[in-house]
């Protein structure tokens, strides 16, 4: 104490001659942050608790006790454009550069339920994402690529069931029995109603479809991870980091609540919930958010839920660089950036990481920013000794104190979720809603203001011309062929077959008792599209309309 009293002392001495200097700081999350951080900021901190071994409750340092000394984390690479024959290339081309894992990108229509051949999809087939239409598309997607041997995640939601129910069928055919498939679907509902859009049914339904998958998958597809909760596209809306942990624990607080009324037990599927996180700029903060989501929801799962298996308590999470965060100007620096990202994502524990590529805010990645993006992974992994020992920041007086600043800012946000009566209650007010677009404006302000700089864009600017760079474009005719490919498809699968499953679908979803994952599966089977089973689904469920906030 006596020591800090003189270093105060010294500081002021400073600060009388160059006033300017008092200026105060702040988290790019608005977390105050001191000049300098000693013991004495952490007098309320638990070493014996909170600072507790890797692999051990409530896990803040780590969910497993060797974390990369036993294995690095996946490096998954998000792809897909096009057709699946070209997206099938992009992967082959991934894993032949050491991918140790899949991420299916899907175009819009297939997001969203749509063929290729349905007016809604008109102009938009394999723009973001590879377009999936039927099981046809889908074994070509993973044709040469043995399912027994990598995993796959695949960011789809409203009709997760149905690409599931594909994956599976291709197991099928390759001989994979699906005990034996690993992976991830996205399958978050939630978080398009509040930040993404890529929404169909109301949210009762969207909960049921969800909780079905749960159930099927605790029964017969144990390796796979049945949602990726995700705070990854609300930090892309504009949250803070505090807000993006507290809005996405809350979707994971809705999603246990909703299976706990099912029946099912939470210590059973709790294994298999899996989040997924973005990684931004402000370096320690993102480092501390991590620690501080796995810490609050084993206390969520073992104080709110009861959750004895500590396996059920643990927060496994996946990484993706800020897509946001990414200039058209001077995109070389995004390198840097996707670089720092990437790091504070491994010194923050996660499990499996997807680096962004430099050209990303002006197209699709082309394969040599995408060999770029993952040589970045692989740099870090193997040449900056980051990975050799766990949690290595663990103890910094600044990564404690931010760590707990971010746990308290979060729980006051679930808090008053939990006053609304629950994270529905709260989407359908806007709650969630207005928190993030006020924290995306007021950062849009900053940088407007220059109180935030952006290297190359209000800061450091040049003259620059990227015509030589060489952009992904995707073939304008790409949706023509799938159009006709789906026609041929259709008129040499057994339509009547098709016509009865569809039919067995619809009477399952008049039935609540009745889990429709069997039937959803062996309509893929028979070669029913995605946009025929959503069709149906849609006469039964009805479509979710967004109430505006003004």
């Amino acid at each position: 104490m006596e020591q800090r009293k003189k270093y105060e002392a010294k500081v002021e001495k400073v600060l009388e001659k160059r006033p300017e200097r008092r200026k105060e700081f702040h988290t790019g999350g608005n977390l105050h942050l001191k000049r300098v951080y000693d013991p004495s900021d952490l007098k309320d901190f638990n070493y014996v608790q909170d600072l507790n071994y890797p692999g051990e409750y409530p896990f803040t340092r780590g969910v497993q006790p060797t974390l990369y000394r036993g294995r690095l984390w996946t490096m998954r690479q998000y792809a897909g454009f096009g057709n699946a024959e070209e997206s099938n290339e992009r992967y082959r081309y991934l894993l032949s550069q050491g991918t140790t894992g899949l991420s299916v990108a899907f175009d819009l229509p297939t997001q969203i339920g749509y063929d290729s051949d349905h007016p809604m999809a008109q102009g938009e087939c394999g723009k973001v994402g590879v377009a999936i239409d039927s099981l046809a598309d889908m074994e070509v997607l993973f044709n040469e690529i043995p399912l027994d041997k990598v995993s796959t995640s695949m960011t789809i939601n409203a009709p997760a069931s149905v690409l599931l129910a594909m994956y599976i069928c291709v197991g099928e055919k390759q001989g994979v029995p699906a005990n034996q498939l690993a992976g991830t679907i996205q399958n978050d509902i939630l978080k398009e109603y509040i930040a993404r859009g890529t929404y169909i049914f109301p949210p009762k339904p969207s909960m049921r479809l969800i909780t079905d998958i749960f159930e099927f998958c605790s029964k017969n597809v144990p390796k796979w991870n049945t949602i990726s909760i995700s705070g990854y596209h609300i930090r892309e809306a504009g949250s803070t980091a505090a807000q993006e942990i507290a809005f996405t624990l809350a979707d994971g607080i809705a999603y246990v609540e909703a299976a706990k009324k099912k029946g099912l037990d939470p210590n059973v599927f709790g294994k298999r919930l899996s989040f997924f996180f973005n990684a931004h700029n402000d370096f320690l903060e993102e480092v501390a958010k991590y620690r501080a989501a796995r810490r609050m929801w084993a206390q969520i799962m073992k104080e709110r839920f009861g959750v004895t298996d500590q396996k059920a308590q643990t927060l496994r999470f996946h990484t993706q660089t800020g897509g946001s965060t990414l200039t058209a100007q001077q995109p070389e620096n995004n390198i840097v950036r996707v670089t720092l990202q990437a790091l504070a994502a491994v010194l923050g524990g996660t499990q499996s990481l997807h680096t962004n590529s430099m050209d990303e805010a002006l197209a699709l990645p082309s394969e040599k920013s995408v060999g770029i993006a993952l040589k970045t992974q692989q740099i870090i992994a193997y040449e900056s000794g980051v990975a050799n020992t766990i949690d290595p920041l663990a103890g910094s007086y600044v990564i404690e104190s931010l760590t707990n600043g971010i746990q308290q800012k979060a729980e006051e946000y679930i808090n008053q979720i939990d006053d609304m009566g629950g994270m529905l209650v709260a989407i359908e007010k806007g709650y969630v809603q207005k928190h993030i677009q006020d924290a995306a404006y007021a950062y849009q302000r900053a940088i407007e203001t220059n109180d935030a700089i952006v290297v190359g864009v209000n800061k450091f600017q040049i003259e620059e011309n990227n015509k030589d760079m060489k952009l992904l474009k995707v073939d304008e005719t790409v949706g023509e062929r799938q159009i006709k490919n789906l026609k041929k498809m259709k008129e040499n699968r057994d339509n009547i077959k098709v016509h009865d499953t569809l039919e067995a679908i619809r009477k399952a979803a008049r039935d609540e008792s009745q889990n429709m994952m069997p039937l959803i599966i062996d309509a893929v089977r028979n070669y029913a599209t995605e946009g025929e089973i959503c069709g149906i689904l849609r006469e039964e469920f009805g479509e979710y309309t967004e109430n505006i906030i003004l």
